[in-house]
């Protein structure tokens, strides 16, 4: 197949539920968690659920960046605006991701902070050459998807004598979460969250390739199937599953071989290297301290280092009380399992992380009307 509709098609859609049908076993449970927002948003949008066999789960991971960003972090972007008087450049979806005393970059913004929103680590380079007596301060997020360019902006700023430059690096792996996920009671006492095998991240694997998930499979004995955003990557992925979970196989299979090769991109994981290192534990939304699970820029580049540069000092803030948003993260709770979800909570007026991103499961679930019995919503001021 060469275009994306292929990928879309209903005719073959409907032979792969035909198949998921034939093999699924109906005396076994199936649960597979997505750990992407990406593959999330295609299972709402598309209705993928709708058409696996009753006793094959879908359960959603903390796959989604803004959504495992902890307040406290964000609470660091806001005071280098507000307080610091530095210009705040980050992506869009974080601007309107809940902080402390009901800020948001979005409305710290709005109380005076040169907040500005980017499509890259090179867009914030170029403001602060714009602007070289302002202090610039790129928001750095994201999995190892977005790591190689912000890298390549730091060592770009380093060689250009960039002095007004910093980033606050807030860079989570993938691999470290997905171990935290298998070494959580939840998953280890089979109890609340039952994981039988993971569909593995598309944008990721390209960058570090299909190897780094060799580990889940030898040790943990869970099978991980990398696949692509379309609507028939993640049907093709999770049929795949179901035949390694029914011949009692655990294997890393790339369903993506369009993209992801088992070595990933090396010229990539080099620039990354170094620029940047392991933090020995980083707070994740919904995960709490996950060990190295996080970069921290390496001392030779020190100077870049919005952390070091204004001496910042990280503050861990609990979620509000009324969110699930950490249960969701965890894949214990579903979206529809939140009091506030679709009533309170709305992209609109998102209360937490997971309503904000289009990524994440709340946002996704409320767009594409994956929930039932919801009632009527009524919103309410922030």
């Amino acid at each position: 197949m060469k275009y994306i509709d292929e990928f879309r098609d209903g005719d073959i859609a409907r032979k792969i539920a035909d198949r998921l049908l034939a093999e699924a076993q109906p005396g076994r449970q199936y649960s597979f968690m997505e750990f992407c927002g990406g593959h999330t948003h295609a299972i709402s949008r598309y209705g993928v659920a709708e058409l696996l066999p009753a006793n094959v789960r879908m359960v959603h991971g903390p796959g989604c960046p803004v959504c495992v960003l902890p307040i406290g972090r964000i609470d660091l972007a806001i005071q280098l605006a507000l307080e610091r008087g530095a210009i705040v450049c980050t992506y869009g979806d974080t601007m309107r991701v809940p902080a402390s005393d009901g800020l948001s970059l979005v409305k710290a913004k709005a109380r005076g902070g040169d907040i500005r929103m980017v499509y890259s680590a090179a867009d914030a380079l170029q403001i602060a050459r714009q602007n070289p007596r302002r202090e610039v301060v790129f928001f750095a997020i994201g999995f190892e998807t977005t790591t190689p360019p912000t890298a390549l902006a730091i060592r770009t700023a380093e060689r250009e004598g960039l002095a007004n430059f910093s980033v606050l690096c807030c860079h989570v792996l993938t691999p470290s979460a997905i171990t935290h996920i298998l070494e959580s009671p939840e998953v280890r006492q089979y109890g609340t969250v039952p994981i039988d095998g993971f569909v593995g991240p598309a944008h990721v694997s390209i960058v570090i390739g299909s190897a780094p998930y060799d580990h889940f499979a030898e040790e943990y004995r869970k099978p991980v199937v990398i696949a692509g955003f379309e609507p028939l990557d993640v049907m093709q992925a999770v049929l795949m599953l179901v035949r390694q979970v029914n011949e009692g196989r655990a294997e890393v299979e790339n369903e993506f071989t369009r993209a992801v090769t088992p070595e990933g991109n090396l010229t990539a994981q080099a620039l990354v290297s170094e620029v940047f290192e392991l933090r020995p534990s980083f707070e994740w939304r919904g995960l709490g301290e996950v060990p190295y699970s996080a970069l921290k820029i390496r001392p030779g580049f020190a100077a870049f280092d919005a952390e070091r540069r204004f001496g910042l000092g990280y503050r861990p803030v609990a979620d509000n009380k009324a969110c699930e948003c950490g249960a969701i993260l965890r894949g214990v709770k579903k979206p529809t399992d939140c009091k506030i979800f679709g009533t309170v909570c709305t992209p609109e007026n998102p209360v937490g992380s997971c309503m904000v991103s289009s990524e994440g499961a709340c946002a996704a679930h409320y767009s594409y009307g994956r929930f039932r019995d919801i009632p009527v919503r009524v919103e309410v001021a922030a």
